[in-house]
């Protein structure tokens, strides 16, 4: 009893705890709850605006992907928990002025955000009410790169930026080889700026657009056919269609019937044609036969089972922008999660600059202010998340990241793939997803796409150009020459012009698959030759559309207009009046440098002396009295050089090393006659100046042609003072300067190009020669303007015309020498033999001596050591070790005598003398064996 009472006592204790703990805690929760506001609750539904135009390729598909996408995410439990998405759709009808009307009903009903427009021109129109009232804009077709800038902070594209396709297009015209296209674009924001980037692509790529056709919004096919025969008009093949999916197809219809849709042209269009395509299907025969050859660019999206089940919901009108739009959706309602899960709240305020205006019959004083527009816009920034479209994030321009694009070829029934354009890697065959994971390359060796059938049904990529069949010919200029009138002058029958380089422009443009017609007009009074760098100027202003002549291809002159490939070599090189050299007594040492006179004669005394080494021990003629010996030293190195040594050899290594060294000989032998012959033969021409360098340094005066570019270049690259600079006019002068010299007033050289000096010098019986070396490399070419097709054409032209030999033909008939001499004075010092003809042989007689001595000099090292005492003998050695020291003389000094001693002892004494020593070592080993055994046979 007592225990059940202990029992029933702790039980009340614990109760009374349980109830006083609850007491306190409900206490304090009172407390808190009366300091702490409560959290705010989400709303139960927000609504999100969407404008657009119901009835186009664009809003079909749309209103549909909003629908379900509104859907999804009121079915989805894990996004906006409890509250609803509503969206309120307004049209506009394509029409700026409905749209705008329509945004401003849209924020009527209190929208967080808004999707659309389609059209990029209503954009910029609504952009500016989305800033007044702070209300998110994401646009799922708008894709003009204008609307990104700062003036629209407000506005985001949840679609791709025409400006990536825009270089998409670019890179693939610049893949193709194509330097000029023309743009057909609607007159509008959309097309106007799309087609402004492609034109900054196209220069970075070298390349341009040519000309600009601009069509009207909802043009008739009546205005479209009189534009394109204006196009067609033009040298251009190669057409890039940027228009509305709705309209565009009416340009293919008027090109087939003007027939431009045939062999040789190129038609490139945006992503608009896929888009009408996909939502045509099944697209119909009549379209395709429209269509076939072209190539498009269409959005590439990532292929994944939603984006296949999204598409089975519809029957017709599935197109890329669908999935935009319904990734939109889902976007907003992601960043809704995300602020509502911050615990924020929507709230909206009067606009003060609105309620200025309600005296206005048009209620704008009923418009709010969405108070948290810029924190959803800033949350709307910072996603990252998967959705239909591939990765939904946006970079520091706000921009979509990975932007990518299929390259499609329309071709038979359907588009046909042939590769993938992405800022990452430029164009492939391989999808962007994969190319992800590795370093960037957009290199121009990294492009690649698979082949395409080109209007006309061809696999070759059409020229992309033809000569323009508007009547007018080409105007072009041929410098009026007075002097060097073979290259090209004035001729009384027709063409009017004449010479060498005007037969190889003729001969060029016989080549080409398209006639010219053209007009040659001389350039200059006939009284001089003309500047050369005016003439140039005249191309680059279009008062001529091509220079033919003898124009020389220069840095500078490249800047301002395109030349063709060279059609012949050409340089700067210097003209000086030479004589003959006169002969020295001395001719015979020139043969050779210093150096290598100097290194041949230590080389021949020191096999001499290996040699004495090698054979002194072997060799009785190697031996005797030292001065004998020296005497056989210098007799024996200086005899080989004529092969007449009279001493034998007997040693191995002293034969080894002869005949290596009289192979040397042998080699200096013949090169030193070579040289003294053409020394001692050939006429010898001398002159003062010596080159270029030369004539700098100097302050005489220095002769060019009047036009050329000579003078500009020892001016401004060489730094020559102008008054220097003595222009000339013809041939004669030239010689007249040349024969009076600087003291009489006439010219210390002349400065001039390879094909004019080398008939100077024919016309003066080579009494000049040039000097020095070519200073500077170029060649002739025709000169066209900025980025002329023509100028492709005609290099392939030159280049066929070499390789055929027509370059040389037509060289002959005109540049045929009836004096050939050689240009360039032979120069004494350069045919001099320098050691860096022979350094190789010396090695090789050098490296021979080596191990001939080593392996000398070890044998008579082993000699010696077995000749040394043995060890038994330590009381003798004792003996010289203390007579040593008491004379004061170290302990080497003996033995390195004794060394001297060995090698210069014969070597059949030393054999003798190691026999005798071996024979006394055998002798003692018997005599020990036998006085050991006795001594064993006495112990009892």
């Amino acid at each position: 009893m007592m225990t059940r009472g202990v029992s029933i006592a702790l039980l009340c204790v614990s109760v009374l705890l349980v109830v006083t703990q609850e007491c306190a805690g409900e206490s304090v929760l009172s407390r808190n709850s009366s300091t702490s506001p409560p959290l705010p609750q989400r709303p139960s539904s927000v609504n999100v605006g969407a404008l657009f135009t119901y009835d186009s390729f664009i809003g079909r598909a749309a209103k549909p992907a909003f629908k379900a996408a509104m859907n999804d995410v009121n079915a989805d439990q894990t996004v906006l928990k409890g509250t609803k998405l509503n969206i309120v759709f307004q049209d506009s009808n394509c029409s700026g002025f409905i749209g705008t009307m329509g945004a401003l009903q849209l924020m009527e009903t209190q929208v967080v955000a808004a999707i659309g427009p389609q059209s990029s021109g209503i954009a910029h129109m609504i952009s500016y009410v989305a800033n007044e009232l702070h209300v998110p804009l994401l646009s799922f077709a708008a894709t003009d790169p204008t609307l990104s800038s700062l003036q629209y902070p407000y506005f985001l594209r949840t679609t791709q930026n025409d400006y990536f396709q825009m270089h998409a297009v670019a890179d693939f015209i610049s893949y193709s080889g194509w330097r000029q296209v023309i743009a057909i674009y609607v007159d509008d924001e959309y097309g106007r700026n799309g087609i402004s980037i492609l034109s900054e692509a196209l220069a970075k790529k070298r390349s341009k657009i040519s000309y600009k056709a601009a069509i009207t919004p909802g043009a008739e096919s009546t205005s479209i056919e009189s534009l394109l025969v204006s196009v067609n008009l033009k040298a251009s093949r190669v057409y890039v269609v940027h228009v509305n999916p709705d309209s565009g197809l009416n340009v293919f219809t008027v090109a087939k019937s003007l027939g431009m849709m045939g062999n040789g042209y190129v038609w490139i269009a945006t992503d608009w044609l896929p888009t009408s395509l996909d939502s045509m299907e099944p697209v119909g025969s009549e379209t395709m036969d429209l269509l076939q050859g072209v190539v498009a660019f269409r959005h590439y999206t990532t292929e994944s089972n939603m984006k296949r089940e999204l598409k089975g919901r519809w029957k017709n009108g599935f197109n890329s922008y669908a999935l935009y739009a319904y990734d939109s959706v889902w976007l907003i309602a992601r960043a809704l999660d995300v602020f509502f899960k911050e615990h924020n709240t929507i709230t909206f305020s009067n606009d003060q600059n609105l309620t200025k205006t309600s005296d206005s019959s048009i209620q704008l004083s009923a418009l709010s202010v969405f108070n948290e527009g810029e924190k959803i816009l800033e949350i709307i920034l910072g996603m990252n998340h998967t959705g239909l479209t591939g990765r939904i994030q946006f970079d520091a321009e706000r921009n979509r990241v990975n932007p990518a694009y299929e390259v499609l070829n329309i071709a038979g029934t359907g588009p046909r793939r042939v590769g993938y354009w992405s800022n990452h890697s430029g164009l492939s065959v391989v999808t962007p997803e994969t190319l992800y994971s590795k370093p960037p390359n957009t290199s121009t060796a990294n492009q690649r796409l698979y082949g395409i059938i080109w209007p006309g049904e061809v696999t070759k990529p059409p020229r992309g150009w033809v000569f323009p069949n508007n009547g007018k010919p080409l105007k072009i200029a041929v410098p009026n020459r007075v002097s060097y009138k073979d290259y090209v002058s004035k001729d009384k029958n027709p063409p009017g012009v004449r010479g060498y380089c005007v037969d190889v422009f003729e001969a060029a443009l016989e080549l080409l698959p398209y006639p010219v017609p053209r007009n040659y007009i001389l350039y200059g009074d006939g009284k001089k030759n003309p500047s050369y760098n005016n003439l140039i100027n005249e191309v680059v202003t279009e008062n001529f559309d091509v220079a033919v002549g003898d124009i020389t291809i220069t840095t500078n002159r490249t800047r301002f207009v395109d030349f063709t490939q060279p059609f012949i070599e050409s340089g700067l090189v210097v003209v000086a009046p030479v004589k003959a050299a006169k002969s020295s007594p001395w001719s015979f040492l020139k043969p050779f440098t210093i150096e290598m006179w100097a290194v041949t004669g230590a080389f021949f005394l020191l096999v001499g002396a290996i040699v004495w080494i090698l054979e002194h021990r072997f060799n009785q003629e190697f031996r005797g009295p030292p001065k004998r010996q020296l005497i056989t030293i210098f007799w024996f190195s200086f005899s080989t050089m004529f092969f007449s040594h009279r001493e034998n050899t007997v040693s191995t290594l002293g034969r080894l090393v002869l005949i290596i060294w009289l192979f040397v000989v042998l080699i200096i032998n013949s090169s030193y006659t070579a040289s003294l012959t053409s020394i001692l033969t050939v006429q010898q021409l001398t002159s003062r100046i010596e080159g270029i360098d030369s004539l700098i340094q100097s302050n005489e005066p220095i002769g060019v042609q009047d036009g050329t570019f000579a003078r500009n270049y020892l001016v401004n690259e060489l730094n020559i003072s102008p008054h220097r600079i003595v222009p000339l006019r013809d041939e004669e002068h030239y010689l007249s300067a040349l024969q009076l010299g600087p003291k009489a007033g006439g010219v210390a050289a002349i400065v001039d190009e390879l094909p004019y000096v080398e008939v100077l010098l024919t016309n003066s019986n080579c009494k000049y020669r040039t000097v020095g070396q070519v200073f500077t490399r170029t060649g002739w070419g025709f000169a066209f303007q900025r980025d002329s097709p023509l100028a492709v054409d005609m290099s392939t032209a030159i280049l066929q015309l070499s390789e055929e030999g027509e370059l040389e033909k037509i060289h002959r008939k005109w540049l045929n020498y009836k004096h050939e001499c050689s240009m360039q004075i032979s120069n004494g010092e350069n045919s001099e033999l320098s050691l860096k003809s022979f350094w190789g042989l010396f090695l090789i007689c050098g490296i021979t001596c080596f191990v001939a001595l080593t392996v000398f000099f070890w044998r008579v090292f082993w000699q010696y050591q077995r000749l040394l005492p043995d060890s038994g003998d330590e009381e003798e050695r004792a003996c010289e070790v203390s007579e040593s020291s008491r004379s004061g003389r170290g302990l080497r000094a003996p033995s390195f005598k004794e060394l001297i001693k060995v090698v210069d002892t014969k070597e059949a004494e030393i054999k003798e003398m190691l026999k005798e020593k071996s024979g006394k070592k055998l002798k003692s080993s018997q005599s020990g064996a036998g006085s050991s055994h006795s001594q064993r046979s006495d112990i009892p």
